[in-house]
């Protein structure tokens, strides 16, 4: 409706020799605190200083000029001060709606605005020395939702995964498995899970044993002069970690389009500092060591040692070069926590430094993820694992499916899963990414309120609806809407709006919020306006049927799968 309304206001505004873009209109259209203001207004404050007039006569003459030429959309627009206020015509709006809803089906809410554009998301890129835990699933529900949104808006997307795979985080872990692993092996345990008590075993051990210490660094050393057996044991650990990740990735429902390794590229990046030291922009010191001075905000930064090995950024600025060679790449977006902030202002500003185009590259930084309990610690033990957290809300949710009807073994299973993952995604991702947050698993499972079972609860209570109703396939009679019904209406008529601003934004938290208030709109309609037997059955059908259609395009966007049945 914004864009009808734009279009409205750019031809009278042309009139009056003013040249305003649609997205600029658009952007200025707001949703008035009260339904008696209408549906939407705008405000003529910044055309003062343009037409040299007071806002107020500015808006009663715009709206006698879109009066003359506006159709059957509005039942009204009006005046407030320097405010045209919009009055849809519900009737209308409705027809239009759900007809587009039910027509388009999956494709609704869609846009073309990426279409030709390549990009690559990179998120998740975990360390392989422990299992991941509750900030990877903050990360990569947030990478999912972001490649969904792309892709929902015309781009051709690349999931990617970087495995830190080398340094002396994992060496860590090396070390406290050679010394007391006494060649163990996972058993019936979680391979990763194997490989991460390890490195809680070595921080515990090394306050008391030096000798610990100085083990990883020298397995470090080892690993990096290519000896035989470290590699060996490097290859082993890392392989039991890779092997675990690959099960929690595949249960949150994510895979990768390409896979790259720390271990494969770390030196690559050697050649490129070098080639900027010929050319002067980055300055050999002394001691051998190279660097680059990016002013008084970033400071200066080393690039090279002065043994002359890399430093974790000069991988990432082989990286950077490399992936936009290999898929010829219009954008590549860094989803990683805001304690990378620095690292990758640094990144960016050095890449522009070698004339590369930094036009396409964006840090989606995200905030710290905190329990009840406080903030989560690795090295201390005190992580919480993806794993185990998802097992932990899964038991809730089947004692409460249980508690309900009784169900077979693996439909049990499965449908606990699926609501597992719901309140797991919606929680992580309903607060904007760029905030920290807290995570309350017994909160999140709750079928009522703000959470992701709530959501599944309200699509599989419409779908029962269906079930119920006959269809007579007669002709839907002259509407006359409940505010129940208009309400919803409307609420349908924003999805597009939603989802482009959460894409233009890379904040799903908007479309999270969204699906809540589409919700909660619907079970008012549900609880005031009975389907079954009504008068105009067959306009509700429609209604039920084009919410649950734009409910399942919003949680296909969380990376959420609906259910019909709770």
């Amino acid at each position: 409706m914004k864009k009808i309304i734009a279009g409205l206001l750019k031809r009278a505004l042309k009139k009056n020799n003013i040249e305003l873009g649609e997205q600029e209109i658009i952007s200025l259209i707001e949703t008035p605190p009260s339904s008696d203001l209408g549906d939407y207004a705008f405000p003529c404050f910044s055309l003062a200083s343009k037409l040299k007039r007071n806002p107020v006569e500015i808006a009663i003459e715009l709206r006698k000029e879109i009066q003359t030429y506006s159709e059957g959309d509005f039942e009204d627009i009006q005046t407030s001060g320097a405010y045209i206020n919009f009055f849809l015509n519900k009737k209308t709006l409705a027809e239009n709606i759900i007809k587009e809803i039910l027509f388009k089906k999956q494709n609704f809410g869609k846009s073309e605005f990426g279409k030709g554009k390549k990009t690559m998301i990179e998120f998740l890129s975990p360390n392989t020395n422990k299992p991941l835990h509750l900030g990877h699933l903050r990360n990569m529900a947030l990478g999912e939702s972001i490649s969904r949104l792309s892709e929902f808006n015309g781009e051709k997307v690349l999931r990617v995964n970087l495995n830190n795979d080398r340094g002396i985080h994992i060496c860590k872990s090396m070390a406290a498995y050679k010394l007391y692993g006494k060649n163990k092996k996972p058993g019936k345990q979680k391979s990763d899970h194997f490989v991460g008590d390890f490195y809680v075993m070595f921080n515990n051990k090394s306050k008391d044993n030096e000798k610990l210490e100085l083990e990883s660094h020298r397995l470090l050393q080892k690993w990096e002069q290519g000896d035989k057996e470290t590699l060996a044991l490097w290859a082993k650990m890392n392989k039991w970690a890779l092997e675990g990740y690959k099960k929690t990735i595949e249960i949150f429902g994510v895979h990768f389009d390409k896979e790259y390794y720390e271990s494969k590229i770390y030196t690559k990046g050697k050649e490129i500092i070098l080639e900027g030291v010929e050319k002067k922009i980055f300055e050999k010191k002394k001691d051998g060591s190279v660097s680059v001075n990016l002013g008084e905000q970033l400071g200066e930064k080393i690039l090279l040692r002065l043994d002359g090995t890399s430093v974790y950024i000069t991988q990432d600025i082989y990286l950077a070069k490399l992936k936009f060679e290999e898929y010829k790449l219009n954008k590549s977006i860094y989803v990683v926590a805001n304690e990378q902030e620095y690292h990758f202002q640094v990144l960016f500003e050095i890449l522009k430094r070698l004339n590369f185009d930094t036009s396409g590259l964006r840090h989606l930084s995200y905030g710290m993820v905190t329990l009840p309990e406080g903030r989560m610690k690795s090295r201390e033990g005190t992580i919480v694992d993806a794993d185990d957290l998802i097992e932990k809300v899964q038991t809730l949710i089947k004692k409460e499916l249980e508690s309900r009807e009784k169900l077979a073994k693996k439909e049990l299973e499965s449908r606990s899963l699926k609501i597992t993952l719901s309140a797991i995604k919606h929680m992580l991702l309903k607060v904007d990414a760029k905030k920290n947050m807290l995570f309350n698993p017994k909160e999140s499972i709750n079928f009522e309120g703000d959470t992701g079972p709530y959501l599944l609860y309200s699509y599989a209570r419409a779908n029962s609806i269906l079930k119920k109703a006959k269809s007579k396939k007669k002709k839907i009679a002259d509407l006359e809407l409940a505010r129940e019904e208009a309400e919803l209406v409307k609420k349908l008529s924003q999805f597009s709006e939603v989802v482009s601003k959460s894409y233009q934004n890379l904040n799903p938290s908007l479309i999270a919020t969204y699906s809540c208030q589409l919700a909660q709109i619907f079970n008012e309609f549900y609880q005031n306006c009975p389907v079954v037997g009504s008068n105009n059955q067959e306009f509700k059908i429609s209604l039920v049927k084009a919410f649950m259609q734009t409910m399942e395009n919003a949680l296909w966007l969380l990376g959420i799968e609906v259910i019909d049945k709770m």
